[in-house]
């Protein structure tokens, strides 16, 4: 079991002048710490124009400035918006093969569709084509990174002339893909492409076992046909994440803040919203009530409570049971509401003294008899893929000038002059 930490930069209303200045930074502060306790993975969202829920519009300013930062943490985009009215293709390509020089090598390419309508109508994207568009993108953006030059594309989505798309990676063909999921239906098309599942659902072990059953029977069989330039067979879920000694302490610390998660989400794609004057802080507060108390009372009198809000021991039992179920890496929603800062860092602290050790300890090897058991159907599923043919160098276009040639002639004294 790998782990990550998680970012939507959420901000509830009211906000202060330098709300937005200081979430940035303590974010920064947090992929620091979970860099130096030994979290594995920090993702980034990409979302526009969503007040409260997601102020991470550049995650590639955010994820560059924590590769200036860290070590050893492999930075996502999780997800980046490829259609070509967020981002060129192009764009993508190089933004995030910046990323990968920059980091050494530790860059994680997550692409996405999008779905509320404040952003793809913001970008003029239609709804229906959306899947269609983000996946010619994902595909394009990775022979973008792996061939020189880039031979050129004519898609249903966009088109581009042959280009040498700079710089190139340090992962070599290209970071590892992957895709977001929330439902069934996309683990499988994730599952179809050979991309990593971004599970952005909360589901418990028995559908996360059903999710990962569904996922892995597609990797080994002809359905697979990947996009990328290679297999990147990984299984990531995002969890509840509030950590401390006392279960009670740790659910009051988090359950309204991880619920609000929730219920912004619900709320961006199924109610009308006035930009620059949501409610969505206080219209929870409102709905929800005050059942932080019930849902502790609750709590303490469970025997089989598991949560990755609790204590260590129900942390362990929680990770346990979606480690049983066939999940690669958990993803701690720490940043979530209005978490303090101070919380989320004694969380973390807590979770890598006494919970993380029991799950390293013999992975590399786990995840070796993993790739080992896979080898074979990827290789399988390479050979299906119809791959971008290079072009040869008498075949690559010629990019005229569009000064035109002059014959120069110099005088005596230096100067150049038209002849």
């Amino acid at each position: 079991m790998r782990f990550g930490v998680f970012y939507e930069l959420q901000l509830p209303k009211p906000w202060t002048e330098d709300d937005e200045h200081r979430l940035i930074h303590e974010a920064l502060e947090q992929i620091e710490l979970a860099d130096q306790l030994g979290l594995d993975y920090a993702w980034a969202v990409e979302h526009h124009f969503l007040d409260e829920y997601s102020h991470c519009s550049s995650p590639e300013t955010l994820l560059a400035a924590a590769a200036a930062r860290t070590k050893n943490i492999k930075l996502g985009h999780g997800i980046r918006q490829v259609i070509p009215q967020y981002n060129h293709p192009s764009r993508s390509a190089e933004t995030v093969s910046t990323l990968d020089l920059i980091s050494n090598g530790r860059a994680q390419m997550g692409f996405g569709e999008g779905a509320t309508r404040m952003e793809l109508h913001g970008f003029n994207i239609p709804a229906k084509s959306k899947r269609e568009a983000s996946i010619e993108a994902a595909e394009q953006i990775a022979n973008m990174m792996s061939m020189n030059p880039y031979p050129g594309f004519d898609g249903e989505h966009f088109s581009m002339p042959c280009r040498n798309v700079i710089p190139k990676p340090m992962q070599k063909p290209h970071p590892p893909l992957w895709m977001a999921c929330s439902n069934r239906d996309t683990i499988k098309v994730a599952a179809r492409l050979g991309v990593g599942a971004l599970a952005f659902a909360f589901v418990d072990p028995d559908e996360a076992k059903h999710w990962a059953d569904i996922y892995y029977n597609i990797i080994k069989s002809d359905e697979c046909v990947p996009i990328g330039h290679t297999v990147n067979a990984n299984i990531a879920m995002v969890s509840s994440f509030s950590v401390h000694p006392d279960r009670t302490e740790a659910i009051r610390r988090g359950q309204e803040n991880f619920e609000f998660f929730s219920y912004a989400l619900s709320s961006l794609v199924t109610k009308d919203t006035v930009p620059g004057r949501t409610t969505l802080w206080d219209d929870y507060v409102k709905i929800r009530g005050d059942k932080t108390e019930q849902i502790v009372k609750t709590a303490a009198m469970d025997p089989e409570y598991s949560s990755g809000i609790g204590t260590p021991d129900d942390l362990r039992k929680h990770i346990r049971e979606f480690q049983d179920a066939g999940v690669d890496q958990l993803i701690l929603m720490q940043q979530a509401g209005r978490n303090p800062h101070a919380q989320i860092c004694e969380s973390l602290n807590l979770f890598a003294k006494e919970v993380l050790p029991t799950f390293t300890e013999g992975r590399e090897e786990r995840e070796q008899r993993k790739q080992e058991e896979l080898a074979p159907y990827i290789e399988a599923a390479l050979a299906r893929k119809q791959w971008m043919k290079p072009l040869a160098d008498e075949d690559i276009p010629v990019i005229r000038s569009s000064v035109e040639k002059v014959k120069f002639a110099e005088t005596r004294t230096g100067a150049i002059k038209k002849a």
